[in-house]
């Protein structure tokens, strides 16, 4: 791409995020909602949050697990979008492939998507526009 990896992200590509996808993710934040990703563990420095700047809630966390963790048969890591869902969205989309119960979240509330390319950005985009929504309500 030519890009400055850690200049566009504030972090070298190789450091934390792998995935083609992952940063196709935090370039569409930042573009959409000015965004920046949060890094808040340092026991987990490959979770990354995202919070709305009006009310600090979280709308999307960027994770880095073990695909077995997903109930996968893939044994290594795989890079994981959690984001809020309604449950329309929930019951629509689960397949435990693609689309998992929110790893670390609430199960109802929260949708896991992998982005490992496998699940296309444009069906991506709208679920990230709907969490950022959802975080908004009281």
């Amino acid at each position: 791409m030519g890009s400055d990896w850690t200049k566009d992200f504030g972090f070298a590509r190789e450091e934390i995020f792998r995935s083609e996808e992952t940063l196709r993710t935090i370039r569409h934040i930042r573009a959409s909602w000015g965004g920046e990703p949060e890094f808040l563990w340092e026991k987990f420095p490959d979770y990354a949050v995202f919070r709305r700047q009006d009310n600090t809630k979280w709308y999307a966390v960027i994770l880095t697990v073990q695909a077995g963790k997903l109930g996968l048969a893939d044994e290594g890591r795989t890079e994981i979008l959690d984001i809020r869902a309604d449950a329309e969205t929930m019951a629509r989309s689960l397949d435990f492939e693609h689309y998992f119960p929110g790893y670390h979240m609430n199960k109802r509330t929260w949708l896991t998507v992998r982005l490992d390319g496998s699940v296309p950005f444009g069906e991506i985009a709208p679920l990230i526009a709907r969490s950022y929504e959802l975080a908004g309500k009281k």
